[in-house]
């Protein structure tokens, strides 16, 4: 019996290990694609120091998640359109892919044909916001075990109303569009901040739509709403 338990942990622990593996190769493989293709060379030295910082982050906090939860992690790596059950979800995150790929694509073309000029301390500051965002995940992970990819509840969730929770009700979004906002700037683009409109509009219809649920399926979520006024940014919305 112990054996057959132990057989059937550690295909779990191999499963994880590949669907990490595979999303960040995929995750690297798209990057790269999107920076470097566009610009038609590798002499970006803003797309480079953007990778390791994104990277970095992205590695600090995934190894966190292994070993302090993995069922979170386990949730994070079922991502994308194809794992939404809901026909809108599935149209807002592939809009919320289409979008981010072109925050990178548009400051590579920038990059190639010489249309903006920003300062270093600029490009920065970019970088500095992206590990920002960054950072305010990691406290979401750290506060909510139950902030899955996608939009469900377990039968177990409960609502998380402390730490970033107690500030604003969807911290994991207002770290998005923190990320979203530097990317650009650490690119050295001001044209790829024009992104940034629509991806707000359809951050705030995926905001929207998850409340909508939240409120109709999770206990205690309304109760909460009443409580933190803020959606996403303090003292605004």
């Amino acid at each position: 019996m112990r054996n057959n338990f132990m057989n059937i942990t550690n295909k779990s622990t191999s499963a994880l290990k590949m669907k990490t593996l595979f999303g960040f190769v995929r995750l690297i493989v798209m990057l790269g694609i999107c920076l470097f293709g566009p610009a038609w060379s590798f002499d970006f030295w803003q797309a480079w120091v953007y990778l390791i910082v994104f990277y970095g982050s992205v590695v600090m906090i995934t190894i966190y998640l292994w070993k302090k939860d993995p069922k979170l992690l386990e949730r994070r790596v079922e991502r994308g359109p194809g794992a939404e059950k809901e026909k809108t979800q599935k149209i807002i995150q592939l809009f919320l892919l289409i979008l981010f790929c072109a925050i990178l694509i548009i400051p590579s073309f920038d990059h190639r044909f010489g249309w903006s000029d920003v300062p270093v301390y600029i490009v920065i500051a970019g970088d500095m916001l992206v590990v920002l965002g960054y950072f305010l995940i990691f406290l979401v992970f750290r506060e909510n075990p139950f902030a899955a990819a996608t939009i469900q509840v377990s039968s177990d969730q409960q609502v998380i109303t402390t730490g970033v929770y107690s500030i604003v009700r969807h911290p994991m979004y207002a770290a998005g569009l923190i990320i979203f906002s530097g990317t650009p700037l650490a690119l050295g683009s001001w044209w790829g901040l024009l992104i940034l409109v629509p991806i707000m509009l359809v951050i705030i219809w995926r905001l929207l739509e998850e409340e909508k649920f939240l409120s109709e399926n999770l206990p205690g979520y309304k109760e909460y709403c009443q409580k933190v006024r803020y959606r996403l940014i303090p003292l605004l919305w």
